[in-house]
Parts: structure tokens; sequence; C-alpha cells
């Protein structure tokens, strides 16, 4: 009988006793990550959310990294030249990195997207990185020369979250409408990440980049699920159904930190994080064309606003909504930021009885002994102060926030329409459509001041940049002032000056600074970073650095 070849290698394998078992598959370490939100977009020219940026900073790699002690390194670049001047950087960029897609980055990659960013005036986070950029060329592979019309003291902060692009991918849509309708689907970066799946309002599935130069991940996959709530949330970690969340409500965190497997981390956040009570203040002067700008016009009343203030107790909201884990806010540069916070500032005293004054004296009258509204209204019965409050579905602290903030101002008269919407559509009515009036909701910031500051300029309210429609030519002035301001010292004090215009604007009210709270399963995965003064697990300083539990 003819045996098969295969098999008469099996029979000497047996009688020799050669054989060996084939290597078992080892099953893949996959990470599970909880949280509320979902990328807008995951074009970062145009994205807005939070969410958003935590994939971009996973997927691509930039020319520097912001580590959690505060400091910078250079990324994709292997040393940088300042002229004398401080007007021209050269960049020598590492050679052999490569796309998720097998095509090299060059320098070329780098300064097409700066260019790219610089072209977009639409981009309104992207586009403010290079308004001193007066040029930006790549005259070989591995060097890249900015060229700057003036001499700025934040380089670093300007270059870390510019995403390099591939110009392969993106120069068929660099152009016009192209650059903000491309919605980048594929994601290609070189960075610690490659993303292998995703369904917005759902999930994000990233694989790691093993070739990764300087980080490669020691997991096989990332996974961020998105919860419809946080009750949702804490139920996803406390059952084991994914290995780490990104945030709880401060309520939730006593119970979860004593159920087994589970550990609670609270530290100030990576990024500095601000909360705030957003006023439509946009006229129909300053509102752009073809926006809604329907906002109550008693807000644009500084002494509304003002009266808003005093009747808002900021240490209930505190002890309520975070359980004590927060401070007062003042201003929109919060105090993670160091030194540029202007902690000289005094706050608006909570005094109900001082904020009915200051209505009283403004000549806003009470309908029917209930909400207020401007002696002429009254006459025709129609209450002005009765304003829709609107807030991101997937915040955890809003909906308590409103709850509390309804019963403060109902003291003095003011009435809230309170609801809920989907962030991606909040978005829209916000910026720089201005079709709302009260908004809860909050940013994150970067490590220089100049991204806040340039939210509260004129000029942000056309791009989308600015919540308030906020405009005040001596806060430009001052902005112009401190952005190539070398001085360190004398940067702070134009920084301070600003923070106090706004303050005594009453721009905001921001009712708190708070914690990073987050927690993560003990029986899945090593090597989360809890051990910082700043907190991000969702940081890829955390996520290329967690391994399987043996």
């Amino acid at each position: 009988m003819d045996i098969p070849s295969r098999l008469r290698l099996v029979f000497v394998c047996v009688l020799l006793g050669a054989c060996t078992a084939a290597p078992t598959p080892q099953p893949l370490a996959v990470a599970r990550i909880g949280y509320g939100g979902s990328p807008d977009t995951l074009n970062p020219g145009t994205a807005v959310l939070t969410e958003a940026y935590t994939m971009f900073a996973l997927v691509y790699d930039s020319m520097y990294t912001y580590n959690l002690d505060g400091t910078y390194s250079l990324s994709l670049a292997e040393s940088v030249d300042r002229s004398a001047d401080g007007l021209s950087y050269t960049y020598k960029i590492r050679s052999g990195i490569k796309f998720h897609d097998g095509q090299p980055l060059t320098a070329r990659d780098v300064a097409f997207t700066y260019n790219l960013n610089k072209a977009h005036a639409e981009y309104p986070y992207m586009n403010p990185y290079t308004a001193y950029m007066e040029s930006i060329t790549a005259p070989d592979d591995t060097t890249v020369l900015i060229r700057l019309n003036a001499a700025i003291p934040n380089i670093e902060s300007q270059l870390v979250f510019q995403y390099v692009l591939p110009a392969h991918v993106w120069q068929a849509h660099a152009d016009g409408a192209a650059a903000v309708e491309f919605e980048n689907e594929t994601l290609i970066g070189s960075g610690p990440f490659k993303l292998l799946e995703y369904k917005q309002g759902e999930f994000v599935r990233l694989g790691a980049n093993k070739q990764h130069f300087s980080r490669p991940p020691k997991v096989d996959e990332v996974i961020f699920q998105t919860f419809s709530n946080p009750d949702a949330l804490v139920q996803a970690i406390s059952t084991g159904q994914v290995d780490m969340i990104t945030e709880l409500p401060n309520t939730a965190a006593e119970k979860l930190g004593q159920t087994q497997n589970v550990k609670v981390a609270s530290a100030a956040p990576f990024a500095p994080a601000v909360s705030d009570i957003i006023f439509n203040q946009a006229t129909s002067e300053s509102c752009p064309s073809e926006a809604a700008c329907n906002g109550n016009v008693a807000l644009q009343d500084r002494q509304v606003r003002l009266a808003l203030a005093h009747a808002t107790n900021k240490q209930q909201l505190i002890d309520v909504v975070l359980l004590g884990k927060g401070t007062p806010g003042l201003t929109l540069i919060p105090n993670g930021l160091g030194m540029w916070f202007n902690d000289s500032l005094k706050d608006y005293e909570y005094d109900p009885a001082k904020a009915n004054k200051i209505l009283d004296d403004a000549g806003y009258l009470t309908y029917e002994g209930d909400i207020r509204c401007a002696a002429v209204d009254c006459v025709y019965g129609s209450p002005q102060m009765n304003f829709r409050m609107y807030w991101p579905s997937d915040s955890v602290d809003a909906p308590r926030m409103a709850e509390l903030l309804a019963g403060m101002w109902q003291e003095i008269g003011v009435g809230l329409q309170p609801q809920a919407i989907d962030p991606d559509a909040l978005t829209a009515l916000c910026c720089p459509a201005f079709d709302f009036d009260i908004m809860l909701w909050g940013w994150g910031s970067d490590p220089d001041p100049n991204l806040l500051l340039n939210v509260m300029r004129t000029e942000s309210i056309a791009t989308g940049s600015s919540e308030t429609g906020y405009s005040n030519a001596r806060y430009d002035a001052l902005y112009d002032q401190q952005v190539v301001e070398l001085d360190q010292t004398k940067r702070k004090d134009l920084v301070w000056e600003m923070q106090r215009v706004v303050h005594e604007d009453v721009v905001y009210i921001i009712p708190y600074y708070d914690m990073q709270v987050q927690a993560l399963r003990t029986d899945r995965f090593t090597g989360w970073i809890v051990d910082q003064p700043k907190l991000d697990l969702s940081d890829v300083s955390s996520l290329v650095n967690i391994t399987p539990v043996k």
C-alpha cells in the first residue's frame, strides 16, 4: 500500500520518538476600556471632543511627547536647533519610521501636516497652533525647517499636539472643503496603536504597533467601549466586563474601591481640567454668518451674569457633585496650570440677597412672583429669564449640577429648561451656531495657557473655538502681546491680567476644578501608572506599559 509522504513522516516521527507537540496558540492580550463618550470625528483638524484626541494620541506621533511629570521630550525628532534670534527651528527627523500602511514617515509628512493646519482657519484647534509659523519646509527627508514671523516662548506646546499625518493619504483631501469633510475612516498614523475597527457611539478597536520606534505596546489590542451612562460604567468595571474606566461619579468611588479586584485611583488630571457654566453672549454684531445666535438676550447683560454668579453656591456643588474632591473655580485657566493661574482674583461670594438686588436695580421684575423679566416684557406677560440649559449626555456630573443650579437660581427668579443632548449634536448647537442659552461642559487644557486664552478671543467666534461669543478689544490686544512675550515673568503678568478682565466681565461661571478619578481591575493587567502627580490611565504612557497579570 502506498502511504502518502505526509503520513510516512508521521510514522518515522513516532518510531524515532522525535515528535513534539505543536505549540498552543496564546490568547491575545486585549485591554478593554470603558468610557462615556465616543469620538465626534476621526479628522484631527475638525475634532472637538476629548474622546477623539485620546485616539489621536494613541494612533499618531508628533514632534514632542508631553510627559506625566509636565516635561517635554523629543519624539519624531532626534534633535532640534534654534536660531539665535528665535525665529528658526531646524528639526532632524528620525529615519526608519513607518506609517501603519508600511509607507515611510519623512520630514515631508511633517511639513505637509503643519502646512495643512495652517491653511485651514476652520480647524478650530489645530490652526491656532500655526499662527506664528511663517513657513514650514522640508529641504530633505530628515529635515524640517520652521520659520516664525515672531519669536514665541512655547514652541513645544505648539507642536506636541499637531499629529503628523501621512501626506500620501491626505494630499487628495488637503484643499478647500475637502479638508473639513474628509472623514479619515482608516486613521492611518505611525503611533504605538493602529485602528482595526470603529463604530461611532459603540467602540474603537486598536491593535498594537509592535514595530513602533520608541514605545511598542506590550498588549495586543485595546478596545474602548462606549457606555450609555455612569451606572453602566461602574457595573462594567465591577463585573469585569472592562479592565479600566476613564471616569466615574465620585458618589460611586468609595463603594467601588471596596469591590474585590478593583482599585480606584485619584490625582490631578494629566490635562489640567476645568468645568464651566457657559453663557451665550453672541450679539447680532458678532454673530457669524449663517449662525443662529438666538441666545436669550438677557445673558448679554453683565449684571444678569453677575447676579447668577452671586447666586451660585460653588462649595455646595463641590460637596454634593464631587463629594468634596475639588476646589472652587475662578477662570477658564485652571489651577493645574501652576504659575499661569491667577490666584489673586477674589471670587464672587455666594449671596442670593445681593443677587436679587442686582437684578432689581437692573430693572428685571418678577412675573407673577416667579420668573423675572425685563420691565417692558413683563407688560406683555413674557417671562424672560427662563433659560435653556444644555449639557452633553455623556457627562457624569452635569445632571446633578443642573438640578442644584435650578434650585439655587430659582431663589433669584431665574428658571431653567434643562436638557441632556448628544455631544455631537450639542457641538453643532454650540460653536459657531450659538443656538443655546447656557451650557454645562468643560475643557482639558494644553500645558501652556495659550489654547484656553484663545477661546475667548473675538477672532475665535467665527472659527468655532469660542463657546460664548465674548468679544473684548482689550483682551484681544493682551492676547497678542502674551503670545510673543519671551520674558516669562512679563508673560505671566499679561496672562494674569487677561484672567482679571474676563473674570470681571463674568464671561463664565467656573464652578470648580476637579480631580481625575478612574478605576481599574487589578486581576487583569499590571503596569497602570498610578504613582505620578497626574493621572490618565487612557494615556499612551499606561497603555504601552500594561501587561497581563500572570
